[in-house]
């Protein structure tokens, strides 16, 4: 297991000084190696991860069944950074929404989400259920300007997910200790942005992964496995605006930690 020095080094080699990493052994004996990841940053993306843990939790619970079909509305439209089935009028099952919010971190298909869960109840569950203290659903999402109009919004909080959260999330879809987690892995396998971290892994590597991207931060982590069956839950956070030259300098230094594991 790499250390702090080393981690650091790797951050400023790769000119990602100032990020958050976590990164943890899932041996269940190695603590996780954090740096500064509680201060604050707009998660993005990231935050379609819990969304979703959130709403199959309600579909374990009989609530919801990934086979109930939703319609696309209005007033959940927004721009995204894929092509879309997701237009008004669109129907579809549970289980396609949340696959293409994940897979192709669909905005639409996620602000359906904060419908059909409601964003206080899966804050709840988020903090509650999941153990996560710092994740909270507060605004629909919007993948340009002008922003969607989100009345249910309480015109002040932004939506959270420390970097901390993000691992922890991640640990528990890796070792079966949420509802669905294989369903999840699965379709966080199928990640359709691959520009940043995954740049810097091996062959034979197995990144099941997020990532977070705004004119603010980007972001990237989720479970690694390597080919000599070790898996790792690695989260890197930046506060630099997602943009081609900084999202290419997650590859080096996945390439670093890769080499020191």
């Amino acid at each position: 297991m790499i250390n702090e020095d080393q981690a650091r080094q790797a951050l400023k080699n790769a000119i990602l000084e100032q990020s958050q990493l976590v990164l943890k052994p899932l041996d269940g004996v190695t603590a996780a190696l954090e740096l500064d990841p509680d201060t604050y940053l707009y998660p993005a993306s990231m935050l379609k991860t819990p969304l979703a843990a959130a709403t199959l939790e309600l579909v374990e619970r009989g609530e919801l069944s990934l086979d109930q079909s939703f319609e696309v509305s209005d007033w959940n439209m927004t721009t995204n950074d894929a092509e879309s089935p997701f237009v008004t009028g669109f129907r579809g099952p549970l289980s396609l929404i949340v696959e293409r919010a994940l897979t192709h971190s669909d905005n639409v298909a996620t602000n359906m989400l904060y419908d059909i869960c409601g964003r206080e109840r899966a804050t709840h569950i988020a903090q509650e259920k999941l153990r996560l203290p710092d994740t909270a659903f507060y605004r629909k999402l919007s993948g340009s300007e002008p922003l969607i109009f989100d009345p249910e919004w309480d015109g002040v909080n932004r939506n959270r997910h420390s970097a901390r959260d993000a691992a922890r999330l991640f640990e528990l879809i890796a070792t079966d200790a949420l509802p669905y987690a294989p369903l999840l892995r699965d379709i966080l396998a199928k990640q359709q942005f691959n520009d940043k971290l995954s740049n810097g892994l091996e062959p034979h590597d197995h990144f099941a992964h997020k990532t977070g991207d705004t004119d603010e931060v980007t972001h990237d982590g989720g479970i690694l496995a390597l080919p000599d069956g070790r898996r790792y839950i690695i989260v890197v956070y930046t506060g630099l605006e997602s943009t081609p030259e900084h999202n290419a300098r997650f590859g080096p230094f996945m390439r670093e930690i890769r080499s020191l594991l």
